[in-house]
């Protein structure tokens, strides 16, 4: 019988930071340890700038001074300073703030009084003093508690100071990365050409906002001058890439990304197709319009709705009919003034066109979609999908396909999986290279067109029918050239999935260290060092693929702890040329970096 016992003294009740520590992820979604770029560390540094941010927005400073210092994080605005009666609530007492004001804060971003407050509460300490009129107010806190407040005259200008170390009981073994901080710091600039954000003693500054964004992200790879229009509250750019069949977007609402989109984002697109197809009264589709396009688009408005307390989607549903009338009249009033660029994007629209003519040929010739669908060829589906709605919407968020090479690796993970969220798909050998073609001869390798259509992208990327694309390959030379080949695959078709953060890489243990009483795991040489050093009379297997370890033992590696590395695109400007010289025709001189290196 269950021994849990149930009564009055189960009822507990949380005071206002309490709750923050006890439950972190309801307030910063994921901890993480820096790694990735939306690990909690980087949410609590966003948190303290938004205000800063915030304050520029309102007409308040327009330098804001971020300092990191062993992971120890300092911003000083030059703001009107928090009232300095109410600086200890401003930062301790959830729902308390004056962004619910909007005469005070019009298009703040952080508008339910959680930001600072979780940002003290999950910091071993957090310091934060305001500058108001010659006089200031400082208060300290260690684990979201107060220890001591000063207050007294002072000759710094108005404005407010925070600094805050986070806690290593929620972030063991953080480190904050710089380059991280650096894409950040710069977007917010993109998106406030008045603001100057010096961080370690390096200024940031855009002069001409989201045109110096994508002008960053295409590099010489545009086929026309970016087209870029700034309204009272809107501001968008957008151009198409060379040999490029993928969209991407940036959006944005007051200032925060929304690397999920939303109503803006869908209003967008949805005004480029009217004005475009108005322009050059033509009845094209949204996939002849937007295939290879690259686009911007940031908003301000009152009362953002957002999906959650990371704010990655927008959900105001009033604004999209407005704003799609303005970004189709803006677009036509832009192609308008610009004959040259209007002609170049004609030329690539009938390119599209004629692609996906060549494509729908092809697909002619395959079975029907709903035997396809049911039939594909060496998957093993689960049961829920993304954006399936519904009561077990969360379960489709949740769902993800393994990418793996050969039938024993797939007999493994297939008996190891969990049935409900996830599916497996095997690889025969090492997929084609197809750096380079087309995306109608791409279709004609069965293979590759079977894991299109697995992942349910066939038509465009909003289908995908998985949270996660996992490459779970072995680790050795051939899974290692296998994952290459997959990541050419995508970079290649289906970069928006890579920069919506949808593909992952499957890391799995290397050997295995035990004795009759303890077992280990270890994912490096040096791991398995260490753990030969610790256990006794220690034996060491070295697994040489997924297909010899145990399902038993394997399911672990794909559970709760699982091990995921993200697929990132560091450097958009190279990116090309990266995948021109590691994938490309010029094997001389890939073998002479490949001997320079091993010498």
């Amino acid at each position: 019988m269950p021994t849990n016992k149930y009564d009055e003294k189960s009822i507990q009740h949380l005071e206002g930071l309490e709750h923050i520590r006890k439950r972190p992820g309801m307030y910063i979604g994921k901890l993480g340890d820096g790694s990735q770029e939306d690990d909690g560390i980087y949410i609590l540094m966003k948190e303290v700038l938004d205000n800063s941010i915030d304050e520029h927005i309102t007409g308040y400073g327009n330098l804001i001074i971020l300092n990191i210092n062993d992971n120890r994080v300092s911003v000083r605005d030059y703001g009107r300073g928090i009232p300095l009666k109410k600086v200890v609530e401003c930062v301790s007492l959830v729902n308390t703030g004056a962004k619910y004001d909007t005469e005070v804060f019009q298009y703040s971003v952080g508008l339910n009084g959680i930001g600072t407050k979780a940002v003290n509460a999950l910091s071993k300490s957090f310091l934060v003093r305001s500058y108001r009129e010659g006089k200031f107010f400082q208060a300290y806190f260690e684990g979201g508690e107060l220890i001591d407040t000063k207050e007294g005259k002072t000759d710094e200008a108005d404005g407010t100071f925070i600094q805050f170390l986070p806690d290593k009981k929620f972030f063991p073994n953080f480190k904050y990365d710089d380059e991280f901080v650096c894409q950040r710091i710069q977007n917010y600039c993109y998106l406030y050409t008045k603001l100057t954000i010096q961080y370690n003693g390096r200024n940031f500054k855009s002069k001409n906002g989201l045109l110096d964004l994508l002008t960053k992200e295409v590099g010489d790879s545009s086929l026309y001058d970016i087209v870029h229009y700034v309204g009272k509250t809107t501001e968008f750019s957008f151009t198409h890439k060379k040999n490029s069949s993928s969209e991407q977007y940036f959006s944005y609402a007051n200032g925060q990304f929304t690397p999920l989109g939303g109503t803006h984002q869908m209003a967008f697109k949805e005004g480029l197709l009217k004005g475009i197809n108005e322009f050059f009264v033509k009845n094209w589709s949204a996939q002849d319009i937007r295939d290879g396009i690259i686009g911007a688009i940031s908003i301000r408005l009152q009362n953002p709705i957002f999906e959650s307390q990371t704010k990655t989607k927008l959900s105001n549903p009033e604004i999209k009919a407005k704003l799609v009338e303005e970004v189709k009249t803006a677009v036509l009033t832009l192609l308008r003034k610009s004959p040259e660029t209007a002609q170049n994007l004609s030329k690539k629209i009938q390119e599209n066109v004629t692609l996906h003519k060549q494509i729908s040929d092809l697909r002619q010739v395959s079975r029907s979609d709903s035997n396809r669908r049911i039939n594909i060829p060496k998957l093993k589906d689960c049961k829920f999908h993304l954006n399936q709605g519904g009561k077990n919407s969360d379960l489709g968020e949740k769902s993800m396909i393994f990418l793996t090479e050969g039938d024993s690796a797939s007999g493994t993970l297939n008996t190891a999986r969990d049935v409900m969220t996830q599916a497996v798909f095997s690889l025969r050998g090492k997929p084609m290279n197809v750096f380079g073609k087309s995306k109608a001869e791409m279709l004609k390798n069965e293979e590759l067109k079977n894991v299109m259509e697995a992942l349910g992208i066939k038509s465009s990327i909003d289908g995908l029918r998985y949270g996660k694309v996992i490459f779970a390959t072995d680790a050795d030379i051939d899974g290692f050239h296998i994952r290459i080949l997959l990541l050419t695959y995508f970079l290649s078709f289906f970069e928006d999935l890579v920069r919506a953060g949808r593909v992952w890489i499957l890391d799995t243990p290397l050997f295995r260290v035990r004795n009759k009483t303890v077992t280990t795991y270890c994912y490096s040489e040096e791991e398995r060092d260490r753990m030969v050093k610790q256990i006794r009379s220690a034996e060491v297997t070295r697994f040489k693929g997924l297909g010899e370890i145990s399902a038993k033992e394997f399911g672990q590696f794909i559970g709760e702890d699982m091990r995921l590395i993200p697929v990132t695109i560091e450097n958009a400007e190279t990116l090309k040329s990266d995948m021109e010289f590691y994938m490309g025709n010029n094997t001389p001189q890939r073998r002479d970096f490949i001997m320079n290196y091993l010498i």
